[in-house]
């Protein structure tokens, strides 16, 4: 059996093994592919593993010895799922691997800016501290957030994680999620009225699809945090940066813009109070391991005629 591996890169720079896919198949690796690359290097496989590669209806067409697609993420719409249906391949992806990491971001991304500590600390290496009359200084106003109220959008394993680390750290929490309904459950207006923080943990769908815009802001605190470490598009980035720089959003911590990597002329690269991070909520070692793992099930189960975690059209 041939397998290849379309993007290996973000998933496995070298400190993980493919050794479960070598077990099982005539493994190749490439650390990325370009657009014209992908059916050459497809070829005859009957397995191919993607990251954010796409597997188009062409595609498909043109490499007719492909049985199974594995995706390395959650989400799976960079595969035209129902080519691949009418085809009879099976599509698979990772559906819960990062929970614990991507929590972990979102809080990282608040409490970054609530103490700015990667700015004091180069401030400090800079001599700042050194030259200053006094015993401490600080750049930034800092900020505590036990008493203050975290509004979660996505209530699903991360959003329930980030929430149980939020009270850890003395927060009130709140939620909003039509799907999940808890003791913290409240209506999206209510949620964006009252939060001090509201932090992204829900599903890219055409109904939360720019759910942060001038409108909704509108209807926040004054000085609201936000926090968005789920999907890009989730935000509408002008409408942000512009109640960043009118201060009506006293700051951001983004992990995810609309597209990846980020442009320069994204409005957010110059908006103010902006920490933005590139991607890497669910890229611990420990997380991208896991990730692996799944992956290798998925495929071997797949090859004992018991597949899991199918993704259908």
């Amino acid at each position: 059996m041939r397998i290849i591996i379309l993007d290996g890169y973000t998933e496995n720079p070298g400190d993980l093994s493919w050794e479960g896919f070598e077990k099982i198949g005539d493994l190749t690796v490439y650390d990325r592919t370009p657009k014209e690359k992908i059916v050459e290097r497809i070829g005859n496989a009957e397995v191919v593993i993607t990251n954010k590669t796409p597997i188009s209806r062409e595609t498909i067409d043109l490499c007719p010895e492909m049985k199974y697609i594995g995706v390395l993420a959650t989400g799976y719409n960079i595969v035209d799922i129902a080519a691949a249906a009418e085809k009879g391949i099976k599509v698979t992806n990772i559906p819960t691997y990062g929970t614990a990491a991507v929590a972990q971001m979102a809080i990282a991304l608040l409490l970054e800016i609530c103490h700015h500590a990667g700015h004091h600390s180069q401030g400090v290496f800079a001599g700042q501290w050194t030259a200053n009359p006094d015993w401490c200084y600080w750049d930034y106003p800092l900020i505590e957030l036990a008493d203050k109220t975290m509004g979660i959008i996505g209530y699903g394993n991360i959003g329930q994680t980030t929430g149980k680390i939020a009270k850890a750290l003395g927060m009130k929490v709140i939620a909003y999620d039509p799907f999940v309904k808890t003791e913290e459950s409240v209506d999206l207006g209510t949620l964006l009225q009252v939060s001090d923080v509201i932090t992204l943990h829900c599903p890219l769908f055409s109904e939360t699809m720019g759910i942060i815009n001038k409108n909704n802001i509108a209807k926040m605190k004054d000085g609201v945090i936000i926090i968005n470490n789920s999907r890009g598009p989730l935000i509408v980035e002008q409408d942000l940066a512009d109640a960043l720089n009118s201060a009506k959003v006293y700051a951001a911590g983004l992990d995810v813009v609309s597209t990846e990597p980020i442009k320069a002329d994204n409005p957010l690269m110059k908006a103010k109070n902006c920490i933005i991070t590139p991607h890497i909520s669910w890229a611990p070692k420990e997380s991208r391991q896991r990730l692996m793992d799944i992956a290798v099930n998925n495929l071997e189960n797949f090859i004992k005629g018991t597949p899991v975690n199918l993704v259908k059209p």
